[in-house]
């Protein structure tokens, strides 16, 4: 026999859903089968699944040991990590429901394949090793990022520790209640800071996007997504603007394919950039990535989440940043 308090992670989902987490191998019939013979008891009651869990529920499952193991499975979504071996986040703030971290370029926030190392598998790891959820708890609630950004953009990611900070900051992300400034470096000279829209369409074999300026240049009938994209120069020297970028919707490539399509692309990109531009700094600097940065989040007056109610926070600049903007003071001849 096993049983289980429902914890604040496990609270709100009904009864049938948790059990497919505790054992995620057995089937709809079986686990209905169980709880009509009372095998599966609530608060010492019979159940029928679709009971709402609340905390400090007791569950027992009156199963023996090889059944439960069997049905239990191996969970190979989030595997049991206690190291990470990438470069480190680093940790910007965290409360009991939710951490602000800052992602080093390279490393993808949720990882693409089995073999993939992400920000995911640092945030469990993390939260592993400062005591802060355990194995077994991970059956049946795993903390995850609830923003992403391209494995070769720096910054800000936003992650939910216990299951109500997950679902408040999806849906603050969700409503577009939440600032997004990003930091970067682009070809060209810009002056004046502009709010540019289009249409963004994404090729899914080529994982490109296509940007249309208005609805008259959308052909074929393609589904298209509306963008909104602000930026504001901060320095401007030979021959690259640094700016600052508000991003009101947040669509697939969106910063670097809008900047690209008024030509001012951004450097290091090799999906939308200047291949001649990102030469002279591949050969500079070793520059072999898009310099785009989530430098800022900033908060509203949240009433159902007040620990992050009116905060903003900032994620430090990478140290090539420094480089780019000390050589935007210098004297410089390109070949």
């Amino acid at each position: 026999m096993r049983e289980y308090e429902i914890g604040k992670n496990e609270a709100g989902q009904r009864l049938d859903k948790y059990l497919h987490k505790l054992m995620p191998q057995a089937g709809n019939s079986f686990l209905y089968k169980m709880l009509r013979k009372k095998n599966i008891i609530l608060n010492g009651k019979k159940a029928e699944g679709r009971e709402l869990l609340v905390l400090g529920d007791h569950v027992k499952l009156f199963l023996s040991e090889e059944t439960f193991g069997k049905f239990q499975g191996v969970d190979e979504k989030h595997p049991r990590i206690h190291e990470f071996h990438g470069k480190e986040p680093e940790i910007i703030w965290e409360s009991p429901d939710y951490l602000i971290c800052a992602k080093p370029a390279g490393l993808l926030t949720q990882k693409a394949t089995e073999e993939d190392e992400s920000l995911n598998e640092w945030f469990i790891a993390y939260l592993l090793r400062s005591g802060q959820i355990s194995e077994e708890e991970l059956r049946t609630f795993h903390p995850s990022v609830c923003n992403r950004l391209d494995r070769n953009t720096s910054g800000i990611v936003l992650c939910g520790k216990t299951l109500s900070g997950s679902q408040k900051l999806t849906e603050i992300i969700r409503d577009g209640r939440v600032g997004k400034y990003y930091r970067t470096f682009v070809k060209g000279k810009l002056t004046n800071g502009s709010t540019i829209e289009g249409y963004l369409y994404k090729e899914e074999r080529t994982n490109r996007v296509i940007v249309y300026s208005s609805r008259d240049e959308i052909f074929q009938g393609r589904e298209v997504s509306y963008i909104r994209t602000s930026y504001q120069p901060l320095a401007y020297g030979n021959g690259i603007t640094y700016m600052e970028i508000a991003l009101h919707t947040g669509k697939t490539h969106q910063i670097r394919a809008h900047l690209a399509s008024i030509g001012h692309p951004i450097i290091g990109d090799s999906k939308y950039g200047d291949p001649g531009e990102n030469r002279f700094w591949k050969q500079k600097y070793n520059i072999s990535c898009q310099l785009l940065h989530a430098y800022r989040v900033e908060f509203g007056m949240e009433e159902k989440a007040p620990q992050i109610s009116g905060k903003s926070f900032v994620a430090r600049e990478p140290a090539i940043f420094d480089r780019m903007k000390n050589e935007m003071k210098q004297p410089m001849q390109r070949v």
